[in-house]
């Protein structure tokens, strides 16, 4: 999929910004562009460990709520922490529960299952907490949203509610509800994980019983933040920053165990490795069995108790991913006749796990860049997970879309809902026309962020280490990226098992570096006989001792000149060139590449971007059929055909103003 690039301009200021700060001019121009425009807010965002946290007690209800945690672990009753079962939700039960106990508190936990119980607090839950004796019960990462459920309990125990997620129009009736976007909470930084308020909870514990400023477990709460995609700038920034130095010199056992399952023992652990090695092997408790193995791994201090739950974890984020394939195999067949013109996607299954279908929208944001649904039956309901796309406010969308869903939850760009199992059909329909309505043509082309056009071998060490100086990345922070115009490698291959990466030589014969894209060993074919546009990331190789730039490239799509939309006059031409092709038995036997360099042979130069457009075009048309085991069937038209009927050609002409 072609993304658009925004290519940010060198500025006066940013250079004058980088001078003040004392960095090279590319820092500057990049904090720039990020709306950091002041030396002082440039300190505190490349120095977040020098900015003290918040104090605490600015949030409202946080005195309220101290003080009754604090009577009862003074008065020993029972205190149960209620979380949520994704990793924010585990690191939010264990933060919580072990600096509670810390204290001399009697504490314990529940986290609801994900396929029997679903989503938040429940009542059932709640009554057999009561009913065992549970004189307090503290939510972490979840709650805002269980106004009638906490209503109910009202005379049996008192609940305080610590969560991040959007509260509604009403609050529920806790002892105390804690969270940064109540509207009546002036905590000056909102973007707090669940992890991230349970962690501001825990310090105001500390600091009102023993005037103690605490900053420990920075592992368990940066591992939390990192994996719920908080955007990872002011508080979040200091967190994760402190947890990741404390994950990579003296992590706690059971992130430990962690890191030495996922084969990172030894390096240096950032938010990459958190976010796509750590964070989906402990999530696939929740997804796969029970989210209390996570919390039993992240509370445990014996070394080889945390290496069995680690290799168990292991072993259910395999079969996560094999039932991520296999839904994701499923879905795309329900996809099979899409087109531009379809503006969301969801898809709906009988028995597929619930615990990975929000993988599985996200794969499917990714390949169509589609606002994209997907949902499991339980029964007589469906469950389903939502991911979005930049432009549409996912919550906002799905509250459009009540009347048709028992009930939703979430963020801007993830969110969680129910369907009456009758209802899918009208909830299809009534998202897909909020989205149409919301969104314009061009909101359906990703955009990718250049902070500069930079030659991959313009980078040096120096300059390559200083950009570390913007880490750690994530949401709100993402890895820079640049760009390179008109580039044809010197070398490309295939590497990796069964081919499935590619490697390129980019440069001059005189300076060369390596150009590394994951999932893309299909390229080697043609990247050298096609100029092509390069987005990257410029990082560092070591190997054997020697250290060298090398790049990682974010993107690839055909130069300028390679990027030619067919006109009708060409189509006609590719037409007459894959009739002739087929005219034995209808079959089209060739791969795309070899497709067009045989068109390119007996036509004239054609770009495998421009033969694909053609092949997609025909595909609509009803023209081509692709085949399973390769290739395309030509099929002959069965009346007059219109260019226009096909949806890829008709969005182009609506974007260039021609209809």
């Amino acid at each position: 999929m072609l993304k658009e690039w925004i290519v940010h301009e060198e500025t006066a200021e940013g250079a004058a910004l980088a001078r003040e700060i004392g960095t090279a001019p590319i820092i500057g121009q990049i904090l720039w562009n990020r709306g950091i425009c002041s030396a002082e807010a440039a300190r505190a965002f490349l120095h977040p460990e020098d900015e003290p946290f918040h104090d605490p007690f600015l949030m409202m209800d946080m005195k309220k709520a101290v003080q009754r945690i604090l009577k009862a672990i003074h008065g020993g009753e029972r205190i149960v922490v209620y979380g949520d079962y994704d990793v924010d939700g585990m690191t939010s039960t264990t933060l919580l529960m072990k600096n509670i106990r810390a204290l001399g508190g009697k504490v314990s936990y529940y986290i609801p299952n994900r396929f029997t119980e679903g989503y938040g607090i429940n009542g059932a839950a709640l009554r057999q907490i009561a009913a065992e004796g549970g004189g307090l019960l503290v939510t972490v990462d979840c709650g805002i949203s269980s106004v009638d459920v906490v209503a109910e309990m009202d005379t049996e125990m008192d609940i305080i509610i610590t969560d991040h997620h959007l509260p509604g129009s009403m609050l529920p009736p806790a002892y105390a509800v804690i969270n940064p976007h109540r509207t009546d909470c002036f905590y000056p930084f909102k973007e707090l994980a669940g992890v991230g308020v349970a962690f501001k909870l825990v310090q105001a514990l500390w600091q009102e019983e023993e005037q103690w400023h605490y900053a420990d477990d920075m592992d368990i709460a940066a591992l939390g933040t990192v994996a719920d995609l908080v955007p990872l700038v002011g508080e979040n920034r200091k967190i994760v920053q402190l947890g990741l130095t404390a994950m990579s010199a003296h992590p706690c056992e059971g992130i430990e165990a962690l890191i030495r399952v996922a084969g990172l023992e030894g390096k240096a652990i950032n938010t990459g490795m958190v976010g796509f090695q750590l964070a989906p092997r402990l999530n696939a408790a929740g997804r796969i069995e029970t989210a209390r193995r996570g919390v039993e791994l992240l509370i445990s201090e014996d070394v080889r108790e945390a290496d069995r739950i680690a290799g168990e974890l292991n072993a259910l984020n395999t079969e996560r991913r094999d039932l991520e394939q296999d839904i994701l195999t499923e879905a795309e067949e329900m996809l099979a006749d899409f087109t531009p013109d379809v503006p969301a996607i969801v898809v709906a299954g009988e028995d597929w796990n619930s615990g990975v279908i929000g993988i599985v929208a996200s794969r499917l944001v990714e390949k169509y860049y589609r606002p994209s649904i997907v949902l499991t039956r339980q029964g007589d309901v469906y469950k389903g997970s939502c991911r979005s796309i930049a432009g549409l406010h996912l919550y906002e969308a799905l509250a459009a879309c009540r009347d048709t869903i028992i009930q939703f939850g979430g963020h801007e760009m993830a969110a969680g809902l129910t369907l009456a199992r009758d209802r899918v059909e009208d909830f299809r329909t009534a998202f897909a026309n909020y989205v149409k309505s919301h969104l314009e043509i061009e909101d359906f082309t990703p955009k990718i962020l250049i902070e500069g056009l930079v030659a991959p071998t313009d980078w040096t060490l120096r300059a390559v280490e200083e950009l570390a100086l913007l880490e750690p990345y994530g949401m709100g922070n993402p890895r820079p990226v640049f760009g390179v115009r008109d580039l044809r490698p010197q070398s490309a291959a295939a590497i990796g098992a069964e081919g499935k990466h590619l490697r390129m030589e980019v440069g001059t014969r005189e300076r060369r570096v390596a150009a590394l894209y994951w999932n893309a060993g299909e390229l080697a074919e043609t990247m050298t006989e096609e100029a092509s546009d390069l987005a990257y990331t410029p990082n560092i190789n070591e190997w054997q001792g020697t250290r060298s730039v090398q790049c990682m490239v974010d993107s690839i799509m055909p130069a300028a000149q390679e990027r030619v939309f067919p006109n009708r006059d060409l189509l006609k031409v590719v037409y007459t060139f894959l009739k002739r092709l087929s005219v034995e038995d209808g079959q089209i036997s060739y791969n795309l590449a070899a497709l067009t360099r045989r068109f390119s042979r007996e036509n004239g130069h054609i770009s495998c971007y421009t033969m694909e457009t053609s092949l997609c075009i025909f595909r609509e048309l009803g023209l081509l059929i692709s085949l399973p085991e390769g290739g395309w069937r030509f099929t002959s038209p069965a009346g007059k055909l219109e260019l226009m009927d096909a949806p890829t050609f008709r969005r182009h002409e609506e974007r260039k103003g021609d209809v």
